[in-house]
């Protein structure tokens, strides 16, 4: 539980965290951090082929190190209903751990050591002998491949390939890399059997979506799967659905009933078990007369799933809503492959997909000698190309010409590469960013209970991974309830309590705290201004009209200062500013935490990250933060993040629109754009490089 205990009573205040004084204090329990009585310790044993069965698993040597209490393989471990219905979120085939002898990808688990301590279980681990029927296997990502798929219908409207012949025409290949998230917290779990129950501690976005999961799996009736998890070391996507890790957990504690078993992945497994961001290769054709004005839009995205289960990075999505033009295509390829299954990644689809959109309107901008702000302001779209709906509101003209106004952008070099101050070259870019409000995943539900002496507790079984939800919650209980905040307290991260939906799509503290707004209301209708002590309400998230009447996205605009050294080409990043439209804001001091987190994000994918893959072996090379490579500190000197006062009554009871995801949106395309400004060379392929400036 957490209590919130500051004055500040208003939604939209920019009150401090209620967790701040126990994540400070390091009195906040994470997963791996609750004691147990009576631990013993995982240790996974991976493939080190990328395709193919085992044969033989010996597990004398691992057997007597002393410690050992078990060594699983698919031979003795329990059994799985792989049948079971599981939530869409999930992936069936990869959640069936150590239930064959296939090998479907390097890395995947194919047993396990579990011993008195950690370190004899990584002892015993490395003496586990695994023989294999090797096949051949094939990780190689194209667009130029015969077996490509399709997973939808190409959204059609007009005719791209005959479209009337345009002024100024811009068709390019992008490419996005492999990333892997990297949350602070790796995913960890520590599981307990008593043989009617188990109780998992985990470091999940869903606590009620791993229990009706894992429960599905077990044969269990969901209320016999408690899952707790109040505090969260981050997620961005990768602790949204349940991953192989837990299952192997939940496996452990019931080969071994009555000890608590503890796994926490190092940072070089969560390279091959809880996925990654897909590359993508995305072609793009825009076409434009003299002022501007878009004639066609053509983009097809390709990317890779698996052989495993199909995950499709839906990066052409974005592009059916940004901008007008009468011809219009957009499509995904996908190619099923020997890897793990892809996984969300901070604003999926949204995120990569608008590199390439963004990018070529930069480009367009250059060919017409328009200023890529007016490009964009010309083709605003009177109505949601895709749906034809009107807009609950869209606000990004306003983002772009207060970026503008914030960033001087009336004052850049009126050319490329006209700028250079003491051996580096300078250059200022600009791109838009968008992201949908997204129905969440699932219904939640909120209780209020009146404690007495003025106090109220709010409970449901959301997760707060980091973004302050608990503090918002209370901030919008306590306006409804008509109390001061530190009256207010709010309970999270428990299967145990009303159910709530994953936190992910940027879907969390809209649809929580609108079920938490009509929780309140219930209960001042139900109880009054004077309620008992144990009076109690309860609410579902509402259903909302609207929703089916209204296209309804968060926009933003992206400014970034690049700078490259002449000689050696060394790339630097020393202003960041973003200003968006995201309806009403709940925590200022929270929302712009997470503004700056996700271009923080964005420019770690712009100048970093990229996990590359050996297609050799089919495995990760670079799989740790010493060779993965993500943003610091000395990135960047100068980031700030701005919001307009919007006002969208449509969107949902608070008016809120999600912010976690539409802060990385955009950044990449907007560092790619300032880095051609400083020297003339467009970079269509991220991450930017040194080498991409070298000698020019």
């Amino acid at each position: 539980m957490t209590t919130v205990n500051h004055t500040a009573t208003a939604v939209g205040a920019a009150a401090p965290r209620s967790d701040g004084p126990e994540k400070a204090a390091g009195t906040a329990r994470y997963a791996y951090e609750y004691e147990v009585a009576d631990a013993a310790y995982i240790a996974p044993v991976q493939a080190t082929v990328a395709r193919g069965r085992v044969l033989e698993v010996d597990t004398a040597d691992a057997e007597a190190v002393d410690g050992v209490l078990t060594v699983l393989w698919h031979g003795n471990a329990p059994r799985l209903d792989t049948d079971a219905e599981l939530d869409p979120l999930q992936k069936p085939a990869e959640l069936a751990v150590l239930q064959s002898a296939e090998v479907a990808y390097r890395g995947q688990l194919v047993g396990a050591v579990v011993a008195e301590t950690f370190e004899a279980a990584r002892r015993a681990a490395a003496l586990v002998t695994v023989r294999y029927e090797q096949i051949p296997h094939d990780t190689d990502l194209s667009d130029q491949r015969s077996d490509l798929f399709a997973p939808e219908e190409d959204h059609l409207q007009g005719d791209v390939d005959t479209a009337e012949p345009a002024d100024a025409v811009v068709e390019h290949t992008y490419t996005t890399a492999m990333q892997h998230n990297n949350p602070m917290e790796p995913h960890s779990t520590i599981a307990h059997w008593d043989g009617a129950a188990l109780t998992l501690y985990e470091s999940t976005q869903g606590a009620p979506l791993v229990s009706s999961t894992v429960a599905a799996l077990l044969d269990l009736e969901p209320a016999d799967v408690r899952v707790v998890a109040p505090y969260v070391g981050g997620g961005f996507g990768s602790k949204g659905p349940l991953h192989a890790p837990t299952v192997l957990a939940a496996l452990a504690a019931l080969a071994l009933p009555g000890r608590s078993v503890k796994l926490a992945l190092t940072r070089r497994q969560m390279f091959a078990l809880v996925g990654y961001r897909s590359p993508t290769i995305q072609r793009v054709r825009l076409s434009a007369a003299a002022d501007g004005r878009l004639s066609g839009i053509d983009m097809v995205s390709t990317s890779q799933s698996s052989h495993i289960a199909d995950f499709v990075e839906q990066a052409a999505l974005p592009a059916k809503s940004m901008y007008a033009a009468p011809n219009r295509r957009m499509g995904h390829r996908a190619v099923r492959l020997d890897v793990a299954v892809p996984t969300w990644m901070r604003a999926p689809g949204e995120c990569p997909g608008m590199f390439g959109p963004e990018v070529a309107m930069d480009e367009l901008a250059w060919a017409l000698g328009l200023d890529p702000i007016e490009l964009r302001l010309r083709n605003e779209p009177e109505t949601d190309p895709h749906t034809h709906k009107p807009f609950s509101s869209r606000n990004l003209a306003a983002c772009l010409r207060e970026g503008a106004r914030r960033f001087d952008w009336a004052d850049r070099a009126p050319a490329p590469a006209a700028r250079t101050e003491n051996g580096w070259r300078v250059g200022l870019g600009v791109a838009a960013s968008a992201y949908p409000v997204v129905p969440p995943p699932a219904h939640s539900r909120a209780r209020i209970r009146y404690e007495g002496e003025g106090r109220y507790l709010v409970a449901l079984g959301a997760a707060d991974i980091g973004t302050g939800a608990a503090t918002a919650l209370a901030q919008i209980a306590a306006d409804a309830l008509r109390v001061p905040l530190e009256r207010v307290r709010v309970r999270l991260g428990d299967s145990a309590l009303p159910h709530a939906s994953v936190a992910g799509g940027s879907t969390g503290l809209m649809s929580w705290g609108s079920t938490v707004h009509t929780a309140a209301g219930a209960f001042r209708g139900r109880h009054g201004e004077a309620p008992e002590p144990g009076a109690e309400a309860e609410s579902d998230l509402p259903e909302n009209p609207a929703a089916q009447e209204y296209a309804m996205y968060a926009y933003g605009a992206q400014f970034a200062e690049v700078r490259t050294h002449a000689e050696t080409g060394e790339v630097r990043v020393p202003r960041l500013l973003g200003v968006f439209a995201a309806g009403r804001i709940v925590n200022a001091r929270t929302a712009r935490s997470q503004f700056l987190g996700g271009m923080t994000m964005g420019l770690s994918m712009a100048l970093h990250e990229e996990s590359v893959l050996d297609p050799r072996f089919g495995h990760t090379v670079n799989g740790d933060l010493a060779e993965y490579h993500i943003a610091a500190n000395a990135d960047v000197e100068d980031i700030q993040a701005h919001w307009i006062d919007e006002e969208d009554p449509h969107v949902n009871p608070l008016g809120a629109k999600g912010i976690g995801e539409i802060g990385i949106v955009g950044t990449a395309a907007a560092v790619a754009n300032a880095a051609y400004h400083a020297t003339g060379v467009r970079v269509r392929s991220l991450p930017v490089r040194l080498d991409d400036f070298i000698g020019t």
